[in-house]
Formats: C-alpha cells, structure tokens, sequence
C-alpha cells in the first residue's frame, strides 16, 4: 500500500522522470526492473541512472517510488562493501580460526564402508584410484564401498586441522581486511510497477500516444510531456502541448486525468489552473477518463478550462478535435 496521499501519488505521476521510467515498463523494458552487476561499484540499475543522472540518485528515486505505491520490489541479492572505501570489489577468504591465514587447503573426507577407515581424500588416492589405506582395498562403487564423510581443512602456515573455516573480507581496491561485523550488507531489490500504477499507466499510454499521432495528422506540432514558461520564470509541464500551424500560432495546453475509481478528482482542475494562470495558453483542454466529479466540472468551468469527459479512446479523440479547432 502507498505510504503518501493520493495528492502526493498524483504529483509523482506528473514527475517527467516518473512518467519516463514508466514509459520505459509499458513499452520495451521486461516486467521486472533487474540490476545489473559491476564488480567495483557493485548493483546498478543503468535504465534509471540515465533517467535521473547517476547511480547515487537512482537508489533515491526508486525509493521514493516504492514509498508512493508506484513501484513494488522484491529481494533480488544481497551485497558487500568494504567500510573502509564503499567498494564492491571485495573478495571473501576463508580463514584458519587458529591463525587467520587464508592459505587453507580443502579436502573431502572419505570413509571406506567396510572397515570404517576415515581419512583425507588425497590420502586414498593411488596412481588414479581410491585405495583404502588400512586395508589396501580398492573402492570402485560410491555409496556400496565408500562414501564422502563430509569436508576437511588444513592450514599451510600453521598446519593446523579443522572442518569449519573462518569467512573474513578482503577489499580488491583498498586491500581493507574486515569481518562481517564490520561489512557494510546491503539489500539489492528487482522492481515493478504496482498494479495500481499499471492501471494508471494503461489508461494513460494506451491514450497519450494516438493523442499526439491524431493532432499531428491536424497539423499541430506535438510535443509529450510539452513545456511552457510562465510568467513567473517557472517552467510547467503539461501531458502533451499543441501549437497550430499559420501565422497565428495558438497555444493549447492539455493535461490527461484518469482514475481507476470511476470518477475523477476535482484535484486534477485545481493543478492544472495553477498553471495555466502563470503559463498562460490560449486554451487548456483537460481530458479526463471516464468522467469528472461534480465539483470538478464546476470549477473547469470557472477557470475556463475545455473539459473532456470520455469512457473510451474514440470520444475523447472525437471531443480533442471540437476543443483545439473552435
């Protein structure tokens, strides 16, 4: 469930990186958002860095959306990183609990069945066969005449025997030695859209794209997300922006407005005054699919904004038409 307001919701959608990185899961990106591995930086999610510019503000931004109820996330891998310089490229060793070195050879434990022998592998090992060392009989079949009892380890410098080793880290880039105390262990996340937002999506892509392809075909020049400057310095995004053809080149701003509840908030209206008052355009058309509540339409009304109202593609297609052409 989303951790802000439905108003927030609604302003993350209106976000142009948003609406871009959900473009990306609607048409050429696979369901699930994976990251990809570099052994010195670690996980990135490259998609989403050149959305946002860097690596660091990507875990930021997908956060945020995974807070709003845009993205939900699943554990994709656990990570490492030295504490010591943040690298990635760490290395683990496994270590003598007596001496701490890591030159630790690993041997299989082999038992012969019948006479219960139980040593080193390499030390049943004859000219490319097991051969018992108690009984000097050869072991052909595993699991009839011997099986393996489990792991050995013996320490070249200390000479030392054990079965369990030590795991201690080893930084690749500042050659930083640490314990997994001292580790820095990160959670590393796949992610998709939620099925909220694939509903908003939907609503939104199936209709943004013949939107443009139809006003193109008028005449118009298109431009999706289209931007106007305000008076006030501000630049304000609309959904698509439409400037006729001629001498006369009329501005028409237009916002898209879905709901997945049936009715759409007057909210939609209120956001889109704030801005056309600064920007200014000569009109302002604001579609909203399937249809305005009451007090929204009073007050589309009020601020002179062209109100479309329409169930399917076809109708506010229709209804686009009469509202940039009068």
């Amino acid at each position: 469930m989303p951790k802000v307001s439905k108003k927030e919701l609604q302003k993350l959608y209106k976000n142009n990186k948003v609406q871009l990185l959900i473009s990306k899961f609607m048409s050429d990106t696979p369901d699930n958002l994976n990251p990809i591995y570099e052994p010195k930086h670690g996980f990135r999610y490259p998609i989403v860095d050149e959305i946002v510019g860097g690596t660091s503000s990507a875990e930021e931004f997908l956060e945020k959306l995974f807070e709003g109820g845009v993205l939900e996330r699943k554990l994709y891998d656990k990570i490492i990183y030295c504490p010591s310089c943040s690298s990635a490229n760490v290395s683990i060793h496994y270590t003598c609990p007596h001496c701490k070195s890591f030159d630790v050879k690993k041997s299989a434990l082999v038992e012969h069945i019948k006479c219960g022998y139980i040593d080193t592998e390499d030390h049943f090992q004859e000219e490319g066969k097991l051969v018992c060392p108690r009984c000097r009989k050869e072991l052909v079949n595993p699991d009839l005449d011997y099986h393996r009892a489990g792991i050995w380890c013996t320490c070249n410098q200390c000479s030392k025997s054990f079965d369990i080793p030590v795991p201690a880290h080893f930084c690749r880039e500042c050659q930083n030695k640490f314990t997994f105390d001292e580790a820095i262990y990160k959670d590393i996340y796949s992610y998709n859209l939620t099925s909220d937002a694939k509903k908003e999506a939907t609503l939104g892509w199936i209709l943004i794209a013949p939107m443009m392809e139809f006003l193109d075909n008028l005449g118009f020049e298109v431009e999706s997300p289209g931007f106007l400057n305000g008076k006030s310095g501000t630049s304000h995004m609309f959904d698509l922006t439409a400037v006729s053809a001629g001498k006369k080149r009329n501005t028409t701003a237009i916002d898209l407005a879905t709901s997945t509840e049936g009715t759409v908030s007057e909210q939609s209206v209120i956001a889109m005054f704030a801005k056309i008052f600064d920007a200014t355009p000569d009109k302002a058309c604001l579609v909203a699919i399937p249809k305005m509540s009451e007090s929204g339409r009073k007050l589309a009304a009020l601020y002179k904004i062209n109100l479309i109202e329409a169930e399917d593609q076809d109708a506010a297609l229709e209804a686009l038409k009469a509202c940039v052409e009068k």
